[in-house]
């Protein structure tokens, strides 16, 4: 048996990762898009109805009931502007819930697939700020900044197509001003993303110190450094702090610069508009009528609004490119895909895991613990591993099931061996012992629930509880004895359906009766299976057809070692 590994490419960048992971919800993104350009557009009827009113209420002097079809009109245009801004809404907020919970699914995904290997060398804090915080980073992005972009590029066009056709300096005005803004905006957007990338690292770092402390809480109480991990505590949210007011401090900069423009250009309008009426500046062919003049000066404001809207979210599109170069660590894109040539785990006769003259040590040792490890296990072999405490019997089951890499050597697993691993800790959940078991097969039926926790003999105690398996349990366990916590681990081992068992002291702390139960059960689930039990049990060696020794970092084989 032969395995490759071939990665996804890995350059990829946070532009064209935020496209695809926006693929997802392309259409009601396009829908909110569309809705925000018609709505924009429609300020145009709308500021000519105005003019309208005034030019004949004021000027023409014309009877009341002659301004009641514009009125009706300017009525039903506002109704629907109203309408299509909602409507954009629901859509962007449909679209980023979308997002949302795919690009967690994604994440998920890249966690399961990097394998526990990975995982472990990661802050369980700073992963789960990854899911949390730095999804929730990009909603602003694709809510605001992403169906804004459209607005920006269709709206201020018509506005200044209408604006040249009424008055041509009015209309030279907003386009010699127009191109400024963007050209802040972008330079203003390079300091904001790499701000945006240090304050989410800095909720990284915070996340994980903060979940680490809280895991050891008991260990640093107990060696009196409360005060001293409160300090450290006190300065990465300070950190923290500075960073987040130093994004927000680049985000109000963008507005300032973009108001500045869009207030100076209406002012500069304003004031043409105004000499011109005073009869101190003629630039026109034709006079400048009330009309004319209140339409120009209603769509100079509304020529800008996308642009502020934008400059709003600027800074959105900044923190959701510096969110995505940290969200890229855990997506499931870049993990080495494996294939495999040879014998699948189907096939009877292949060995399910071969391991030549694997060394194994754990990370930061500086020698191993194990070497010169050789092996093979099969289907229906059934095998006690004994040795003293230390030896290194956990550590070469961690590595059979894929939670520690060889250091030296050679180690094959059958293609798609399925492995059940029952650690001498087993990790267990605030809930009921149903949910716990329901971990390992989220679509078991409460019937399978109970036959794997009677294999397991999880129901002898369970039944004592006052709610069986429904009964609410701590987390880690926090209400069951060390031998019940491993019992409810080897039923969800059962619930797999592995083709492997790894099994570490699964009947420790059970008195005789209970223990050759579980062993029974083992053992009758085993058929047609492969068993490493790791055991200091006289009776489960003795149920074992074969008995392999760790000594000296080494492996021995053979029911009595001498």
């Amino acid at each position: 048996m032969s395995r490759e590994a071939t990665a996804a490419p890995t350059g990829t960048s946070a532009k064209a990762r935020l496209r695809a992971i926006g693929d997802v919800a392309r259409t009601p993104l396009r829908a909110a898009a569309a809705s925000g350009v018609a709505g924009g557009v429609l300020v145009l009827p709308q500021a000519a109805l105005i003019a309208a009113c005034l030019q004949r209420a004021l000027v023409d002097h014309a009877p009341p009931a002659t301004l009641l079809p514009l009125l009706l009109a300017l009525l039903a245009t506002l109704l629907l502007r109203a309408g299509l801004a909602w409507a954009g809404r629901r859509l962007a907020d449909r679209a980023v819930e979308t997002i949302r919970v795919d690009l967690r699914a994604r994440i998920a995904r890249g966690l399961v697939a990097r394998g526990p290997v990975w995982v472990r060398s990661q802050q369980s804090g700073a992963l789960a700020e990854r899911m949390g915080a730095h999804v929730d980073a990009l909603e602003g992005y694709f809510g605001g900044f992403v169906p804004l972009r459209a607005e920006v590029v269709g709206v201020p066009l018509a506005i200044l197509l209408a604006v040249f056709f009424v008055d041509r300096t009015v209309g030279l005005v907003l386009l010699l001003t127009m191109p400024l803004v963007p050209v802040f905006m972008m330079l203003v957007g390079w300091g904001a993303r790499a701000a945006s990338q240090r304050q989410l690292q800095a909720l990284t770092r915070m996340g994980g110190h903060f979940a680490d402390r809280l895991r050891g809480l008991g260990l640093i109480r107990l060696h009196g450094r409360g005060d001293a991990e409160l300090q450290g505590i006190r300065a990465a949210a300070e950190e923290l702090r500075v960073r987040s007011l130093r994004v927000l401090r680049i985000a109000f900069l963008s507005s300032a610069v973009l108001e500045f423009f869009a207030s100076l250009s209406v002012a500069m309008i304003a004031l043409y508009l105004g000499l011109s009426y005073l009869g101190m500046l003629d630039l026109r062919a034709t006079p400048l009528t009330l009309g004319m003049g209140v339409f120009c000066l209603l769509l100079a404001p509304e020529f800008y609004a996308p642009l502020r809207r934008l400059a709003t979210h600027y800074h959105d599109r900044a923190a959701a490119l510096a969110a995505m170069d940290e969200i890229a660590v855990v997506l499931e894109d870049d993990v080495p895909v494996v294939t495999d040539d040879g014998v699948g785990a189907s096939d009877a006769s292949a060995p399910l895991v071969i391991a030549r003259g694997i060394a194994l040590r754990h990370p930061a040792a500086t020698h191993d613990v194990l070497h010169d490890i050789t092996l093979d296990l099969g289907r229906d072999q059934h095998v006690a591993l004994t040795g003293a405490s230390g030896d290194g019997k956990s550590t070469l089951l961690e590595a059979l099931a894929g939670w520690l890499p060889v250091h030296s050597g050679s180690l094959q697993r059958a293609p798609g061996l399925r492995i059940g691993y029952a650690p001498q800790r087993p990790f267990l959940f605030a809930g009921t012992l149903r949910d716990n078991l329901r971990m390992a097969k989220t679509d078991a039926s409460d019937a399978e629930l109970e036959q794997a926790a009677e294999a397991a003999q999880v129901m002898r105690f369970a039944a004592r509880l006052p709610d069986g398996l429904d009964t609410v349990i701590g987390e880690r366990g926090f209400g069951l004895s060390g031998g019940e916590a491993r019992r409810v681990a080897l039923a969800r081992v059962f619930l797999r359906d592995p083709d492997l068992l790894l099994l570490d002291e699964p009947t420790a702390f059970l008195d005789p009766d209970t223990e050759a139960a579980v062993l029974l059960a083992i053992l009758r689930f085993a058929k047609g299976r492969g068993v490493l039990m790791a055991t200091h049990s006289d009776a489960a060696q003795a149920a074992m057809a074969q008995v392999w020794h760790v000594r000296d970092g080494r492996l021995h084989r053979g029911r009595h070692v001498p």
